[in-house]
């Protein structure tokens, strides 16, 4: 290790520390606004430089030997807190920073012991270049991607994988910080480069594993609205057919209808003739579509699994209440709506399967209130139905659109719930409304909070 005075050695430590600092923020997003982070960071800084210092007066040869992993394991600690990720992707993240620290102390260490005969300051300058060089790198060619790929570290990462990472990057700064080794030989360089590209290529693999299950677990997902579509459009086909056939026979009626009513008049049988206009309105009424909202995408969806939930014998109950215009795409309320009724339909014709005493059953309400939209379904399901880190099974579900339901409310800033009560299943979700539209341009059907 190169030696100086205490002088030297603060600033030493304050670019080390200012490095790390800065690295992480580019990864990271802070919980506070800026001006706390700031405030937050150089609080921090301050107490950690001073006792530094004083370690390094008090006793030299320790401090140097160790005060570059004790520095970080507090920064470690403190960065978590400040982190708005959650731990194992602050620790993720966290393990590729004490990579870039250890390339850019042992960087300057080996550039100044080998081309500049120890010189203190070639150390501090070749520190700062390559700071400045990995933050400008980050900046523009990673940070979107690093950033991005942490929404499929948080939800994939495992306890396992992640102390496996921690424990071999360890190991490998370690020994190229090991202060025992000071002569500078080809074997040592060789030595240095060996464990950098180890470590580096560990970090490597782990971005592109965690990428590559997360881009898989996309795939699954729009396979999943794929089919949907695909049900979604059968059932509507399915509609249509029948209202064509029954349009077909009213037509092909007509003629009949015509020439008994001709008969009526001719009679003057008018009290029989009003009999069966009554009858008459009354059949064309049930061929007609029913009307369940003034939104399209919605009253679409909820018409063509209402359909199918009657043919198959379930009461179902609407409480539908929005206006024309959500400003929410319809593909996204499609994802939402569609997955859940067919899912409340699939657990019904479960519970038909193994009883035949039970009456199922399936209550939906939708409700706008101010810039939020509320979606609850309850509906019969078995009794032994089961739920799995806050979902249910998928042997429950049919293995049908939970996780697009769950990705669609997170789009949107919302949360929801899974509850099975005794036979009962309940779906809950409340989530925000895009701000597109006009600030004085109120919907017909806005809820007021009385109603809920």
């Amino acid at each position: 290790m190169l030696g100086g005075s205490v002088y030297i050695a603060f600033i030493r430590f304050a670019i080390s520390l200012a490095g790390v600092i800065l690295l992480f923020s580019e990864m990271s997003e802070s919980r506070f606004d800026r001006k706390k982070t700031i405030i937050c960071y150089g609080g921090f800084s301050a107490v950690l430089l001073s006792l530094a210092c004083i370690w390094y007066v008090a006793d030299w040869e320790n401090c140097v030997r160790s005060v570059a992993f004790i520095m970080y394991v507090c920064f470690m600690v403190f960065a978590i807190f400040m982190s708005s990720d959650s731990i194992y992707l602050s620790i993720y993240k966290l393990a590729l920073t004490f990579y870039l620290l250890a390339v850019f102390l042992i960087g300057g260490l080996e550039v100044s012991v080998i081309f500049f005969d120890r010189n203190v300051w070639a150390d501090i300058i070749v520190r700062i270049l390559l700071i400045l060089l990995m933050t400008i790198l980050i900046e523009k060619k990673l940070k979107n991607s690093i950033r991005d790929f942490s929404d499929y570290v948080e939800k994939e990462v495992d306890k396992f994988s992640v102390a496996i990472m921690i424990i071999s990057i360890l190991f490998g700064i370690g020994f190229i910080l090991n202060p025992n080794l000071k002569v500078a030989t080809g074997y040592r360089l060789y030595q240095i480069i060996t464990n950098f590209v180890l470590t580096g290529t560990l970090q490597l693999l782990m971005f592109r594993f965690y990428l590559h299950i997360g881009k898989e677990k996309e795939y699954v997902r729009e396979n999943q609205l794929i089919q949907m579509n695909h049900r979604l459009l059968e059932r509507q086909m399915e509609i249509l057919e029948e209202s064509v056939e029954s349009g077909r026979r009213l037509r092909h009626d007509i003629r009949h209808h015509n020439a008994v009513i001709a008969e009526y008049v001719r009679r003057g049988q008018q009290e029989e003739l009003l009999q069966f206009l009554k009858e008459y309105d009354r059949e064309t009424d049930q061929g007609m579509e029913e009307m369940i909202c003034a939104n399209t995408a919605v009253n679409n969806v909820l018409s063509v699994y209402t359909c199918k939930a009657r043919n198959e014998q379930i009461k179902v109950r609407l409480d539908i209440e929005i206006g024309k215009n959500l400003a929410i795409p319809n593909i996204d309320l499609v994802a939402i709506l569609a997955n859940a009724y067919e899912n409340a339909i699939y657990a019904c014709m479960e519970v038909k399967k193994h009883s035949d005493e039970r009456e199922c059953f399936i209550h939906f309400i939708i409700k706008k209130r101010k810039r939020k939209l509320i979606i609850y379904c309850s509906n019969t399901c078995r009794v032994e139905t089961e739920l799995k880190n806050g979902q249910p099974k998928t042997e429950f579900t049919g293995g049908i659109g939970v996780s697009s339901i769950v990705k669609t409310a997170e789009k949107y800033d919302g949360e929801c719930d899974f509850k099975s009560d005794n036979g009962v299943f309940v779906f809950r979700l409340v989530m925000n409304i895009p701000s597109d539209l006009q600030p004085d341009k109120k919907e017909e059907n806005d809820v007021p909070d009385s109603a809920l």
